[in-house]
């Protein structure tokens, strides 16, 4: 960190963790990628909405939670990097409609999941099969076992470049499958959101819960660095028919490898960089393109700079 830089932190009373040339592969499930230029772990959401004010508006900020839909290029990135789950993990009833539960974008979707079922809530049980945050969640609607978050959101709390929250609506969006397209023009992030779920048998929610685990360990490559599903599913088929149908399965490019348990993960089996997987990814999708004539829509998150 060089002097201006701390100067800057100390004069606007910034309480969090800054850092310089953070290395990105520690923060991302696929465990390969460059440097981040800056990054920063707030200490509350005080703290981030004072740091968020402190960014140049041309400065491009990424809000990054576990990891787990993400692949930073080998060049790192320009810009900052903000880790939310370092500071927004508040998870608890709302203090107005105790049929609502509050999350903050940091908590793991898993948790959120756990959390329900203990306060005898049923319908969010497919959380416990997203291992990202709950931030990442609502920004791609992710899903799985045919359940998608915003089928359970009311509202959420956004923060903007000017450090202003403001609560949003569904109508504020246009949602559809992995995909949440905001209706505003302003760059806003997820910072948390309300929840209304059936109330209903936590055991039931529970043992649904551990079904859907037990589904997801015999089905999916666990056991190695991997970032959920590749592509999302085109209309009317699966992904992972079409790769296997191709001849892919346990295709491989340098480190990373087309998983021979699911055919729509990459994972990383030999210290893969971000170049190996991206260019795996890519043949993929030329393969099946050229077969099939389908276009496969990665559903993995991919930025940064080549090397």
């Amino acid at each position: 960190m060089n002097m201006a830089e701390i100067e800057q932190i100390s004069a606007h009373g910034l309480a969090g963790d800054f850092r310089l040339r953070e290395p990105m592969h520690r923060h991302t499930s696929w465990r390969a990628g460059g440097a981040a230029d800056r990054a920063y772990l707030a200490k509350d959401l005080g703290d981030l909405q004072r740091f968020i004010r402190t960014i140049p508006r041309d400065e491009p900020v990424y809000f990054v939670g576990l990891g787990s839909n993400l692949l930073v290029r080998d060049g790192g990135l320009r810009g900052t990097v903000v880790f939310t789950h370092w500071a927004l993990r508040e998870l608890a009833l709302d203090a107005q409609d105790s049929a609502l539960i509050h999350t903050q974008a940091g908590v793991a979707s898993p948790k959120v999941a756990r959390y329900a079922a203990l306060h005898d809530f049923e319908g969010a049980e497919f959380l416990a099969g997203i291992p990202g945050t709950f931030g990442g969640a609502l920004a791609m609607n992710a899903g799985c076992y045919g359940a998608e978050t915003w089928d359970v959101v009311e509202r959420v709390l956004a923060l903007g470049r000017d450090g202003e929250l403001r609560v949003r609506t569904r109508e504020d969006f246009q949602i559809g499958y992995r995909s949440v397209v905001p209706r505003f023009a302003t760059e806003e992030w997820f910072i948390a959101a309300w929840l209304r779920i059936a109330k209903g048998s936590g055991q039931r929610s529970r043992a649904r819960m551990k079904e859907l685990l037990q589904r997801r360990i015999a089905s999916q490559p666990l056991e190695l660095p991997n970032a959920g599903s590749v592509f999302r599913n085109p209309p009317g088929d699966y992904a992972a028919s079409l790769i296997e149908s191709c001849g892919l399965k346990g295709r491989r490019g340098g480190g990373a490898q087309v998983s021979r348990k699911h055919a729509n993960f990459i994972v990383n089996v030999d210290r893969a960089s971000a170049a190996d997987i991206e260019t795996l990814i890519e043949e993929v999708r030329e393969t099946v393109k050229a077969r099939y004539g389908v276009e496969l829509e990665r559903e993995v998150r991919i930025i940064g700079e080549m090397a």
